[in-house]
């Protein structure tokens, strides 16, 4: 079939043609929206998942219904190497030009425009680490709002003055965040507190968090009334109805069918995991002759798509790990591949079993396991034990 045409996107955080089995986190940021924008309680999103599933394209749709409804909007994309400080003034500086063009008082944006530029500029914290921005704004910074240095106050004060403009409008102003696991402790326990204000005070200020699934562990660590704070959504892989619809209806609108088992055999490579549904679809695409697509194309097409990912989603990060880190989890893989020391496939792997298998200590194996952590290769859910942040990673790991 023609390659141009293929209609299957599986790049990172890139909208694929049909946004299957996500109705339902659409719908209920909808009502976000209007309770929020009419003064009504109600609390910030996180989303949390492993990778590959779709956090940051459903990140993304959220951030594009705020804007259809005319809401600022900013995004974040966290790195545990640097402060949000700056990141949080650049996505608050753009939620507040997407508003202030409307705004009918000059002045009261300008007031606004020279607390969002004390907040980036006015601090001794060493919390810039090597970062310095300054709002491109023609107005003085303002003395004595949201330039302490601490973190929470400032956050609350710069988010009560841009909720408050929007207010003025009959909006609000959302911020989204990707990487949110990333932010340090200290840093995500300030957001919290901002946030927690925020809400109580009804300001029209929403916060979306996305990040791995351990991501509510962490909020919650950080400030005890996080797990009130957000409502979370576990995003997680497509089940059966939903990642037909993302095959079939994409390749509707081109003229092209899907046998039934072509069907059952992808959703059996894919496991329904949404980036391996677009990878293992245009790849189907390019190798089949026509419609409909058969299982015959399907099995021809599998090894192209495997290579495709052993290479870019799966090679990348394992190239990424020192050879200790490797070992750590190809010891993950062997655990998980015939239910040793009760782990249930490629899921949570007790770390005594995994320094047992290696016939090591644990405490000499917590370098490893603190590095793949932190390059975002597994995470902890729970103490005393790890998991991969990847689907398909231990099978990965297992063929090579």
């Amino acid at each position: 079939m023609d390659p141009v045409r293929n209609p299957y996107a599986p790049g990172a955080g890139q909208r694929p043609p049909e946004l299957a089995g996500r109705d339902r986190e659409l719908g209920q940021f909808e009502v976000t929206l209007e309770r929020v924008a009419s003064g009504r309680p109600e609390r910030s999103m996180v989303l949390s998942g492993l990778r590959g599933v779709g956090k940051t394209v459903l990140l993304n749709a959220l951030r594009s219904q705020a804007v259809q409804r005319a809401w600022g909007t900013g995004k974040i994309e966290a790195r545990p190497d640097r402060s949000i400080r700056i990141p949080v003034a650049q996505a608050v500086h753009a939620a507040v030009r997407e508003v202030a063009h409307r705004h009918r008082d000059p002045d009261r944006v300008d007031a606004v425009a020279g607390v969002l530029k004390a907040y980036a500029v006015r601090t001794t914290l060493p919390d810039r680490k090597g970062f310095a921005w300054t709002p491109p704004v023609d107005v003085p910074a303002t003395r004595g709002r949201a330039d302490s240095g601490d973190l929470e106050l400032d956050l609350l004060e710069l988010f009560t003055d841009v909720g408050s403009l929007a207010g003025d409008l009959g909006v609000g102003i959302a911020l989204f965040v990707d990487e949110m696991q990333d932010i340090p402790a200290d840093e995500l326990a300030a957001l919290c507190g901002a946030v927690h204000e925020i809400s109580q005070q009804g300001a029209p200020l929403v916060v979306v968090g996305a990040g791995l699934p351990h991501l509510p562990v962490a909020l919650a660590a950080s400030k005890s009334y996080a797990e009130r704070l957000f409502r979370y959504v576990a995003v997680d892989r497509l089940p059966r109805e939903m990642a037909d619809r993302a095959w079939r209806v994409p390749a509707a609108g081109e003229g092209v069918e899907f046998e039934a088992d072509a069907l059952d055999e992808l959703y059996r490579l894919t496991d329904g995991y949404p980036y391996f549904v677009q990878a293992y679809g245009k790849v189907v695409w390019d190798t089949a002759v026509g419609t409909p697509v058969t299982l015959e194309d399907v099995a021809e097409a599998a090894p192209l798509a495997e290579a495709e990912l052993a290479i870019g989603f799966f090679g990348a990060r394992y190239e990424r790990a020192t050879p200790a880190e490797r070992d750590y989890m190809t010891a993950m893989a062997d655990l998980g591949a015939d239910g040793a020391a009760g782990v249930a496939g490629d899921g949570p792997v007790p770390t005594a079993e995994v320094a047992r298998h290696l016939g090591r200590k644990p405490q000499s194996l917590s370098p490893a396991r603190d590095g793949l952590i932190k390059k975002g290769l597994v995470y902890s859910g729970e103490r005393g034990s790890v998991a991969f942040t990847v689907p398909h990673f231990g099978k990965f790991l297992r063929a090579r």
